[in-house]
């Protein structure tokens, strides 16, 4: 027979995000008793007492969430350098049998070039550029004739130098993400490579974004 720390459990942790925050400290432990009351004595067939939840759930161990937790403010402590970019845009044009063509040709005009931002993501339906302003008036040119699907000036980048263990250990870009949402930061864009995270905003949005990494990064030490 399913006890009350049992059941208890198992309501908890099918929120991945109501444990995580628990982790934290950030919920009210009568409160949630409260809640998940109904559902619990539902499970159990039988009247349980508030009191019985809470001390369940103050019984609780700090189980998997916690151990993630732990190794993210590990890793976060041991990122690399961050690089910010300004004055970029975003081109994202429909894909087409001449759309690689003209990705070519617009890389062998870069070879010359110094000091820009590029990137290129080729989706399924869809292929999206980022770089600076400066290539802006080459790339339009080069791309006349692609149907564009949408065109955002003013944007920003932070790149991330992560270290290369980061492919083993879940959550990092979602706990980079987490704290940006949190401050009301909008991500226009995420590209990433094995090493590297870069998350790109509005021009407006770009010292609050970088504040809060820093932020992250010594309070990781």
């Amino acid at each position: 027979m399913s006890s009350v720390g049992k059941v208890t459990e198992e309501i908890i942790n099918r929120s991945p995000f109501l444990r995580e925050a628990m982790t934290e400290n950030l919920i009210n432990v009568s409160a949630l008793s409260r809640k998940i009351k109904p559902e619990l004595e539902d499970i159990l067939g039988k009247s349980v007492k508030e009191g019985a939840i809470v001390m369940a759930i103050k019984r609780m161990t700090p189980g998997h969430y916690y151990h993630v937790d732990v190794k993210i403010r590990n890793f976060i402590a041991t990122l690399g350098d961050f690089l910010v970019r300004s004055d970029l845009e975003d081109f994202t044009y429909q894909n087409s049998n001449t759309l690689n063509l003209k990705q070519s040709e617009l890389m062998r005009l870069l070879v010359n070039k110094r000091d820009y931002f590029y990137t290129f993501c080729h989706g399924v339906g869809e292929s999206t550029i980022i770089t600076s302003n400066s290539i802006s008036k080459d790339l339009t040119t080069i791309f006349k004739g692609e149907k564009l699907k949408s065109n955002t000036k003013n944007l920003a980048s932070i790149t991330i130098k992560l270290p290369p263990q980061n492919t083993e250990i879940s959550g990092i870009y979602y706990y980079i993400l987490k704290h940006l949402a949190w401050e009301g930061i909008n991500i226009v864009e995420v590209v990433s490579t094995a090493n590297e995270f870069t998350v790109v905003v509005n021009d407006d949005d770009i010292d609050s974004a970088f504040s809060v990494l820093m932020n992250l990064k010594k309070s990781s030490k």
